[in-house]
């Protein structure tokens, strides 16, 4: 498996993390390229919003079904919210929009929610050093003046493995994340080649020149996590098929063992 996704990584222009870990292996990895390199998360960021979120509501002892307010400023095109022009929204669909369709506006209303530098203060205190939120989503006004929400591979493997483990959040709340997790509607990087019915709680992320996807795979033989983070790239087929090349050398050594 090593030789085979190193060789693929050296045919491609573009800069690339990886990093995959076998979940029966707590803190080992499998193989690893530049996993503390910190680069633009894109839409990844909403991996740790989602933790955090629940954990406010789990120390607050606060309803997930509670009716949140979606204020103007925090809409955005290209967003399922946006779209219906609902005026608000439970914590739960917001959650559940901002993951499995990746919808900004979801994301921005539940930024408000806890406030960005109580969320920046928990990624800290939870070991998350290099992830930051510095903008909402969809404001490139802020990404022009070099504001940009930040992470590593390191970093996101940590958390889904935490997900995963159920070491950050309570039984419940860690099961409701893989869960959400799991219904992600955006297949087209990490499954892209992968004919199997296999369950895969994962997170994308999209700029212009930025194609990230990272996920548990609840394999049949040995569940997995897989991150693929690709920057500079100028194509972005190109790079999601590159994601999926990686992934499918993944899950079939991962397939064959015992």
């Amino acid at each position: 498996m090593e030789k085979n996704l190193q060789d693929l990584i050296e045919q491609v222009p573009y800069k690339v993390k990886l990093v995959v870990k076998d979940c029966a292996e707590p803190n080992q990895f499998l193989f690893t390229k530049d996993i503390d390199d910190v680069f633009s998360s894109a839409s990844l960021i909403k991996v740790p919003i989602l933790v955090a979120v629940l954990e406010f509501l789990e120390n607050k002892n606060e309803s997930i079904h509670q009716i949140v307010k979606i204020a103007e400023e925090n809409r955005v095109d290209f967003s399922v919210l946006s779209e219906l022009e609902v005026s608000e929204a439970s914590l739960y669909e917001l959650l559940v929009w901002m993951i499995i369709t990746s919808d900004n506006t979801a994301t921005n209303v539940l930024i408000d929610f806890w406030g960005m530098e109580n969320l920046n203060h928990y990624f800290k205190k939870i070991g998350l050093k290099n992830t930051t939120i510095q903008r909402k989503m969809m404001d490139f006004e802020q990404l022009e003046k070099g504001f940009d929400n930040l992470t590593t591979a390191r970093e996101m493997a940590f958390l889904f493995e935490a997900i995963y483990r159920q070491d950050l959040l309570s039984k419940k709340s860690s099961e409701l994340a893989s869960d959400i997790l799991s219904r992600q509607r955006i297949q087209d990087s990490l499954k892209r080649y992968i004919a199997d019915d296999v369950k895969v709680a994962h997170k994308t992320g999209s700029l212009e020149t930025v194609e990230h996807d990272i996920g548990i795979f609840f394999s049949k033989k040995r569940p997995y996590i897989i991150g693929v983070f690709v920057t500079d790239h100028t194509n972005t087929e190109e790079a999601k098929s590159f994601i999926g090349k990686l992934s499918k050398i993944v899950y079939d050594h991962f397939s064959k063992e015992a």
